[in-house]
């Protein structure tokens, strides 16, 4: 009995210091999202230590083009299986590149009638999130309840895809209708990073398209040392005439100088700030996740 209150003694103390420190970064997370007064929601592990902390997860938030990641997976599970190739045309016709969207896509190819491979497609999506691209290759997987069945069948939950994204840019509820966790999206960039969802080919080149990732560089990155590679993917809505915002949203995987990497999930639902206030508000939270997890410098002794 002496031996194992010892034991239990010692193990107190050994993780006592890092449960201090997640408690001062759970209370700065929490002070940041009360000043927002917004919905925020927050999930973060350390892939070689999954050490982990959330804070308000459990709750439903909408991905908006966040998803585009699991599609991203379940179309190079698909070339994985053979069924699909990453050098396989797509023909494109006029209304498959539909205007009133964020589409590169569309304005490299405005009128059509051209053929583009499944690899360009994926680089439009995931780095530039195009939602042209985007519902091309959903519909080629089977659509948004062929991706839910996905990602449930890699044990990832709660993950909820109902509507495309031109469907969620037609009716304003609908962008409510894709949601999940923090968590989950953590838990996909999980499986990225320890290429455990996709052979080491496919996860390699989905790797490096979330690190090739422009858009939302005042998110994650924003206050980053600029040389911290991150792998990302984003999510915006609109804004109704009352000024609300369903979601802007960041979920990627921060490369730490001392060689650990933090996967780190934020989602700003439901919010009447500007555009700038809320990826302030996500900058300012992967920066105190950073300062978290890295050593601060050894001090200089004469």
């Amino acid at each position: 009995m002496l031996k194992h209150f010892l034991l239990a003694s010692a193990l107190a103390l050994a993780i006592s210091p890092a449960q201090a420190q997640h408690t001062a970064l759970r209370a700065t997370i929490a002070h940041l999202a009360g000043e927002s007064s917004a919905k925020v929601g927050v999930a973060l592990r350390v892939l070689e230590t999954n050490d982990t902390l959330s804070y308000h997860n459990r709750q439903h938030y909408p991905m908006l083009s966040v998803f585009k990641l699991a599609i991203a997976m379940q179309v190079l599970h698909e070339v994985d299986r053979g069924h699909l190739h990453l050098d396989q045309q797509q023909l494109l016709t006029k209304t498959d590149l539909l205007g009133n969207t964020h589409s590169p896509l569309r304005d490299k190819y405005p009128d059509g009638n051209v053929r583009v491979s499944i690899q360009e497609l994926l680089t439009y999506m995931v780095t530039l999130s195009d939602n042209n691209a985007c519902d091309i290759l959903l519909k080629l997987v089977g659509g948004p309840t062929a991706l839910t069945a996905y990602v449930r069948r890699l044990g990832v939950q709660p993950f909820v895809a109902e509507v495309s994204e031109a469907k969620m840019g037609a009716v304003w509820a609908n962008q409510y209708r894709n949601w999940s966790y923090p968590s989950t999206q953590v838990d996909l960039l999980a499986r990225v990073y320890y290429q455990t969802a996709l052979s080491k080919t496919s996860s390699t080149l989905l790797w490096q398209l979330l690190l090739d990732t422009s858009v939302g560089p005042k998110r994650i990155k924003g206050l980053l040392p600029a040389s911290t590679p991150v792998a990302h993917r984003t999510g915006t809505s609109g804004t109704n005439a009352q000024g609300l915002s369903p979601a802007l949203n960041d979920a990627g995987i921060i490369a730490l100088p001392n060689g650990q990497h933090v996967a780190l999930t934020v989602f700003v639902a439901d919010s009447h700030a500007d555009t700038a206030a809320r990826e302030l508000l996500i900058a300012t939270i992967a920066r105190a996740v950073y300062d978290e997890f890295v050593p601060p410098p050894s001090p200089i002794t004469p």
